[in-house]
């Protein structure tokens, strides 16, 4: 008798490694710690650099100071200052790249007032700023930025767990086949093609399909978790990502 969803093999992917406790191991000055922020850096690399490059409006110093965020983070700085009492990591992390910005504005200030070569601004509006090199979509305030690649981080992460889980069942062609139906970008329309290329009847397509999904947002689900100290709130993150994806 079928399970009304797919069991998986491996119950917790690394993917999925709770990020709170990972920041907290983080803060040890020792080499699980410095691997653990290593993994954190890595992670949230995407949604720092969306951030910076609608501040900076130029991907390349966009990326250039990204690099010295977390190299201050990787060096021990900023991440003492987390706390998991204080709700949600995304909320920390965007906290955290706003006040390097703040502080970098602030050094380059002083670097102008003292006679120093003229720093790259950080006002989008001002004349001194370079002409963008960014596409169009990318043109989003900083904070929509930083939130829609947060979001496209969660998925990708949730999608490679599942990745994960359907390799460990011999089954690691299955998740990019499915992928366009996963994500919402293909209708359950004409599944045929991939169904004869999966050697599935078409009912037996869309039961797959249907479950994958089901499990799909599961591991959404769990990443999301793991950034959360308060577990009722994950319905409400939800919500916010799929904002966040624009619906």
């Amino acid at each position: 008798m079928m399970t009304s969803e797919p069991r998986p093999i491996i119950q917790a992917a690394p993917f999925l490694t709770t990020r709170w406790t990972r920041v907290c191991l983080a803060k040890a000055d020792s080499e699980d710690g410095r691997r653990a922020l290593a993994d954190l850096c890595d992670a949230y690399y995407e949604p720092v650099v969306a951030y910076l490059r609608s501040v900076l409006r130029d991907a390349d110093a966009a990326r250039e100071m990204s690099h010295a965020f977390f190299a201050e983070m990787l060096a021990g700085g900023t991440i003492h200052t987390a706390d998991p009492e204080r709700g949600r990591f995304r909320f920390y992390l965007l906290g955290a790249v706003k006040h390097f910005v703040a502080h970098h504005h602030e050094a380059e200030s002083r670097q102008k007032r003292g006679g120093g070569v003229a720093p790259l601004s950080l006002d989008a509006d001002s004349p001194d700023s370079p002409a963008l090199n960014v596409p169009e979509d990318d043109r989003l305030l900083p904070e929509a930025a930083f939130d829609r690649q947060w979001a496209v981080t969660v998925l990708d992460r949730a999608m490679k767990a599942l990745g994960a889980e359907c390799a460990a069942q011999g089954k690691s062609g299955l998740i990019d086949q499915l992928r366009p139906w996963l994500l919402g970008e293909s209708g359950y329309g004409d599944q045929s093609a991939v169904a004869e290329t999966l050697g599935l009847s078409a009912a037996a397509m869309k039961v797959t399909v249907h479950r994958m999904r089901q499990r799909f947002r599961q591991c959404v689900k769990a990443e999301i978790a793991g950034t959360l100290k308060d577990a009722d709130v994950i319905e409400d993150e939800m919500r916010s990502l799929l904002v966040a994806l624009g619906g």
